[in-house]
């Protein structure tokens, strides 16, 4: 005969009921509360996880910002072919009597009107082997425009492609078609187009210009000005002198002996 369940319960089997429902409730708040600690342990993980990625990442930008500040600007300074170690070009006889240099911003006004004062004259004196002159182009107007070390560095690349007779050209024809300082600013297709007008190739002189080839010789050209002492547009040295006057026509009267 099967064993059957009596229908009628004792205080001992009310008291046992009880006790398992106790220890059953026991365990459930125990398997809670250590589902609860890993829940929590894995969001601290994960939280871990995050920060230290954020810090690694941190770590390498900081790093990475003061590796390049402690190296310098990152843009090579290689000079173009034909550049003097001076960041300059020289025209004229070495044995010339005369020297002069003139510091130069294309996009300084005054720059200009010393050009255009002198120009002709030096040109003249230059070859009738009388002087040398070196144009030495900075960028002291980057602060105004963009243009002022991107005609720098055309320059540049057209020296370093087309050689120091085609760059006099064109260092002339930057200045007379200068811009005001307020612009506009010829863009780099006009700057490839006076290349190209001076006696340079498109095709040799494009990616230069437009990849802003020789910026760094450009940015190392200002700074050795600066370290020379060089504050302001146009800078005169005749014989290695430094013009005192600081107006056009006194400039130029060192330089070829008249203001006009």
């Amino acid at each position: 005969m099967a064993q059957k369940k009596s229908s009628r319960r004792t205080p001992d089997d009310k008291a046992a009921a009880a006790a398992r429902r106790e220890a059953r409730r026991a365990r459930t708040e125990r398997a809670r509360a250590q589902a609860e600690e890993r829940r929590k342990a894995a969001k601290r993980k994960q939280q871990l996880v995050r920060f230290g990625t954020i810090v690694g990442v941190l770590v390498l930008l900081v790093g990475g910002y003061f590796l390049v500040t402690s190296l310098g600007s990152d843009k090579p300074d290689t000079p173009p072919e034909g550049a003097t170690s001076d960041y300059g070009l020289v025209v004229g006889e070495a044995d010339a009597p005369k020297e002069i240099v003139i510091y130069e911003d294309f996009l300084c006004p005054f720059c200009g009107q010393l050009e255009q004062t002198v120009g002709d004259q030096l040109d003249a004196a230059v070859e009738a082997g009388e002087v040398t002159v070196e144009y030495r182009p900075i960028a002291f107007l980057e602060r105004i425009s963009d243009y002022s070390p991107e005609a720098a560095n055309a320059f540049a690349v057209v020296l370093d492609a087309s050689g120091p007779e085609v760059a006099k050209e064109f260092h002339d024809l930057l200045f007379d078609n200068q811009p005001a300082e307020s612009g506009p600013f010829p863009d780099e297709d006009r700057l490839v187009e006076w290349a190209v007008e001076a006696g340079a190739t498109e095709d040799d002189v494009r990616p230069g210009i437009e990849d802003m080839a020789f910026e760094g010789w450009v940015e190392a050209a200002s700074d050795a000005a600066s370290d020379a002492g060089v504050d302001s547009t146009p800078t005169v040295l005749v014989d290695g002198e430094e013009v005192e006057g600081r107006s056009v026509a006194d400039i130029a009267a060192a330089m070829v002996g008249t203001g006009g």
